[in-house]
């Protein structure tokens, strides 16, 4: 009995591979990298991930490149919208688009298999890519959004949302959770390694704009800094960068901007970090990548309490809800070193347990077993 269970097992792994070999996966996304940004590096780790189970995977995008076969999209670019001139057509087994921005995924709204992950509510800032938007034509570009958004959303089979509080907390995804996979975002732990030694520093890592929250952080390290010597760094660049720096002049806080530079350099400055800050509050951040690299790194993570956000941030580190609250995690976590320790090692648990791309890929195969 055991060689015959053993011969149905390798026969079974063979027909899989070969469903795998013959079923075409599109993956639609308004930008991929080298184009930065969370939504980028995750359908690109998601394409690769794919490619290297044996499926046949497609990537259609305004902008990038990829080892796998690529459809550009020729678009007219407004904003963090590229609206496509024209969409090739395509066919596939399984259409999967990514928003926001909705502009493709609204093209792929009558294709069917369709597999939707919704990354993020659009809430537009007061200022995008350095210029201001009064505030009735911010409402005007999130109606826009949402009238592009629900008939996709409303004609996909699946969608996917990377957290169970984000999606039960959006007014979009709360009309849809009959059909809402949970599958969150990824890395690869093995490309992070914890550092043997700590310097008295907070980093923060990613984008200079000012929706970020970067400005309470600078204010909350001004407290700090006044019972404690623990410098600020600032990874990274954006259209914010200078009025940051002058902000941080003005209250006579001690902040490295270092700009953006080789990923090497900024995950040996998280691992080398007391800890990290992602002090976002607003709901354009949903998840948080950064706080996946801080917890492969054993570098406990302090996050605004949003949804979202707030249920990673958890698995390696505490959450705030204001500038006094934050002041008073960090002078503690920096007095406690066995406490940092701890919080270290729980994170990189959880990002090996949940949030590594084996993991992740088993999930997204389950909902394309769904679904087909």
């Amino acid at each position: 009995m055991l060689p015959q269970r053993k011969d149905n097992k390798v026969k079974c792994v063979e027909e899989v591979d070969n469903i795998r070999n013959f079923m075409k996966i599109l993956q639609v996304t308004p930008y991929f990298p080298p184009h930065l940004g969370g939504v980028e590096y995750h359908v690109k780790g998601l394409a690769d991930g794919l490619h290297n189970r044996g499926y046949d995977v497609e990537v259609a995008s305004s902008c990038g490149s990829s080892r796998m076969k690529f459809i550009h999209v020729p678009c007219i670019n407004f904003m963090y919208f590229p609206v496509p001139l024209r969409f090739p057509k395509t066919m596939a087994d399984i259409y999967h688009s990514h928003v926001p921005s909705p502009t493709f995924a609204f093209h792929m709204r009558e294709a069917s298999p369709h597999v939707v992950t919704y990354h993020n509510d659009v809430v537009v800032p007061p200022r995008v890519n350095g210029f201001g938007f009064p505030g009735i034509i911010r409402a005007s570009l999130e109606r826009i959004n949402k009238k592009m958004v629900e008939p996709v959303l409303d004609k996909a089979e699946i969608i996917i949302a990377t957290t169970r509080s984000y999606a039960e907390t959006s007014k979009t995804l709360s009309q849809h959770l009959h059909k809402v996979r949970i599958v969150p975002n990824a890395i690869d732990a093995s490309l992070y390694q914890p550092s043997k030694s700590r310097e008295p520093y907070v980093i923060y890592a990613g984008r200079l704009v000012d929706y970020k929250g970067i400005d309470t952080l600078i204010a909350a390290m001004g407290d700090v800094q006044k019972e404690a010597d623990i410098k600020l760094v600032l990874a990274g660049d954006g259209y914010d960068r200078k009025n940051l720096e002058e902000r941080a002049r003005r209250l006579g806080v001690d902040a490295l901007f270092t700009g953006r530079g080789e990923y090497s350099r900024l995950i040996d400055l998280i691992s080398r970090a007391e800890m990290l800050v992602l002090p976002t509050a607003v709901r354009l951040e949903a998840f948080g990548i950064v706080l996946l690299e801080a917890m492969a790194c054993e570098t406990p993570v302090l996050a605004f309490d949003t949804p979202g956000v707030s249920e990673v941030a958890r698995e390696g580190g505490m959450v705030f809800s204001d500038r006094s609250e934050l002041c008073e995690l960090i002078l503690d976590l920096h007095e406690n070193e066995p406490l940092r320790a701890a919080l270290g090692r729980h994170g990189r648990c959880a990002v090996v347990e949940k949030y590594s791309w084996p993991r992740v890929l088993d999930e997204i195969e389950s909902i394309y077993d769904e679904v087909t």
